[in-house]
């Protein structure tokens, strides 16, 4: 009996340790420390999920050390053998409740938030959204403003204590936009639209990357969220319409081709000649660049290298 408590004492440490450790790291992740009410609701989810399951876990491995030790075999045991449980009705229905408990406790507060996150956060309830055509095209973003007429390339600006609310679709292959700060992820592609709501309450410059592996240029394929308030957002939209040269469509065209680019600004958007959200609009890029997406970027990676578009944001 000493010899077995011995070896359970150094088994709870040695799941202690684990724990400590591997909740250590937790501290730096970027998606539970949230910025915004989406990103607040999701982290509240898989805090909720954690922490039921961890329990589940406890539970389980509890009674199996708990029937380990207890009918352990023993030389002077008599106890008669009846491994047949069959016709055993409260066992049956015990472990045919528990289940469903299980899933019930983690289905009903999912799909409530999976459903909340389907409409524009209700803390900026009394203003409309700002919306944004966020456009991917390999290897980079278009965020197109249609109320404010300007477009940029591979950054973002959105002002805080409103809801944004992003259109999604792609000029090729199919990504995803991903602000960790602001919330999870949801998909781009040709052909059709998603809606994404995500709001910042905190004034910052967040990551945002694609999600979704597209090839060879996927890990430079990010870009940075400036959230600021409501009246440097004006001013950024003023300047961009005064300073910004025009986009034309020669000018788009050849930014659709497959590559990097770096970061720029423009005082029109590309809604007024195609929309590839659109059935009309999902093989505008690959008419014009079909013999391009065979050919290799040929990128090169130091030790120093930092992906994603370099430069000063809003240059040609």
């Amino acid at each position: 009996m000493r010899h077995t408590r011995k070896h359970l004492s150094k088994g709870l440490v040695f799941i202690l340790i684990g724990l400590i450790l591997l909740l250590s790291g937790c501290s730096e992740l970027t998606v539970l420390d949230p910025k915004g009410p989406v990103a607040e609701s999701q982290r509240d989810l898989i805090l909720y999920s954690l922490i039921f399951l961890l329990g589940v876990v406890a539970v389980v491995f509890s009674l199996f050390i708990f029937m380990v030790v207890k009918y352990r075999d023993k030389p002077n045991r008599k106890a008669e053998y009846k491994p047949d449980l069959h016709g055993n009705r409260t066992i049956e229905i015990i472990w045919t409740i528990i289940p469903i408990m299980i899933v019930t406790s983690l289905s009903i507060p999912t799909i409530t938030t999976l459903f909340d996150l389907e409409e524009p956060p209700e803390s900026s309830a009394e203003q409309e959204p700002l919306v944004i055509h966020a456009t991917t095209a390999d290897w980079k973003w278009f965020f197109s403003y249609p109320e404010q007429g300007i477009e940029t390339v591979n950054y973002l600006h959105i002002p805080t204590d409103r809801g944004i609310e992003f259109h999604l679709s792609s000029a090729d292959s199919m990504t995803a936009l991903w602000i960790p700060a602001l919330g999870g992820q949801k998909y781009n592609m040709a052909g059709m639209e998603n809606i994404l709501y995500l709001q910042a309450d905190e004034t910052g410059v967040f990551q945002g990357r694609n999600s979704n592996f597209n090839g060879e240029g996927f890990a430079e394929q990010t870009f940075k969220v400036h959230a600021e308030s409501s009246s440097d957002f004006q001013d950024w939209v003023e300047s961009t319409q005064n300073s910004a040269p025009e986009l034309t469509q020669e000018k788009y065209d050849s930014l659709l081709k497959p590559e990097l680019v770096d970061t720029m600004a423009f005082s029109s958007t590309h809604l007024e000649w195609v929309d590839h959200g659109t059935k009309d609009g999902m093989d505008y890029s690959i008419e014009r660049h079909r013999d391009a997406f065979a050919e290799q970027l040929e990128l090169k990676n130091g030790q120093n290298h930092e992906h994603g578009p370099s430069g000063e944001e809003g240059e040609e």
